[in-house]
């Protein structure tokens, strides 16, 4: 049974594997700066520092130019942690011990961070509130009347008030949202031509056929803007009450005055809106595509 037998390492083999060990070791512990790219023999007195488990080229960094990156990374607030770009292994920070006032205020400083964004919410939210309650009771002051409103007010529960008075321009703004007039324009579409006194009140429109339906992309009513909804609910109770002393003028009760103002105000803008939504949907049904004039005709 023969057996093979590994033939031995000539001298130069071992010799050059030592050399390239030794020159990889050397490589390795040459010291570069990962930040300014400056080595060791630039400048002899630069404190070094390996903060991290990066091995080869960006073991090594200045300590000056490390304290200079986390300056930037940090932005003047000491209590972010900030980590190796390479490795994410977080740097160990010491800092200098301090007086206990200092680390009191320090503290502090902290807490009025953290609460800051919790009080500006609230401040906001309150404002907000209290804007509602003011615009409430100055409705209920312009739709009762003056007089009538404070007394009304006066006598109520304040606890009422401050839950009530509120919710005027939120109810206000929701029922701003409903549109009534789409569905008012589905009906009218659909059951229009087969109404008899239809043909007498508008000849013109009931004896032209529409010869196409427009396509389903484009809606019955205008998109919903947020402004434009906001804007007209909280100016609606002037408006119903110029339209209650206006056309309701021989009435005594200003509240009275002021719903019969504001129906007939919803009214008569609701019939304009149909009316101009269905012109423009037979506008859109009669267009027709003209032919491309030919430039070598007459």
């Amino acid at each position: 049974m023969s057996t093979t037998e590994s033939k031995p390492e000539s001298p130069d083999k071992i010799e050059e594997s030592k050399h390239k060990v030794t020159r990889s070791r050397s490589m390795d512990d040459k010291r570069t700066c990962w930040v300014c790219f400056a080595t060791e023999d630039d400048d002899r007195s630069a404190r070094w520092t390996r903060p991290c488990r990066c091995r080869g080229t960006t073991k090594w960094v200045h300590q000056m130019c490390l304290q200079r990156w986390i300056d930037e990374k940090q932005r003047g607030n000491s209590s972010t942690k900030v980590s190796c770009p390479q490795c994410n292994t977080e740097y160990i920070i010491m800092y200098p011990e301090l007086g206990p006032f200092v680390y009191f205020l320090d503290a502090v400083d902290r807490l009025i961070y953290k609460v800051c964004p919790f009080a500006a919410g609230g401040i906001v939210v309150g404002s907000v509130y209290w804007s509602a309650v003011t615009y409430g009771a100055v409705t209920v002051m312009q739709v009762l009347g003056h007089k009538e409103g404070l007394d009304v007010m006066e006598r109520a529960d304040p606890l009422f008030l401050l839950i009530g008075l509120p919710t005027i321009p939120l109810m206000l703004t929701l029922s701003k949202m409903i549109r009534w007039e789409d569905y008012v324009l589905k009906l009218w579409r659909k059951h229009s031509p087969k109404l008899p006194f239809w043909s007498k009140l508008f000849p013109d429109m009931a004896s032209v056929p529409v010869p196409r339906i427009p396509a389903d992309t484009a809606p019955i009513s205008d998109p919903i803007s947020a402004t434009r909804v906001l804007c007209g609910a909280l100016i609606f109770p002037t408006i119903a009450t110029m339209c209650g002393k206006f056309m309701f003028g021989s009435l005594n009760s200003n509240l009275q005055r002021t719903i019969l103002g504001g129906i007939a105000f919803v009214t008569i803008k609701g019939a304009l809106k149909v009316f101009y939504k269905q012109q423009q949907f037979l506008r859109q049904a009669h267009r027709s595509i003209q032919d491309f004039p030919d430039e070598n005709g007459p």
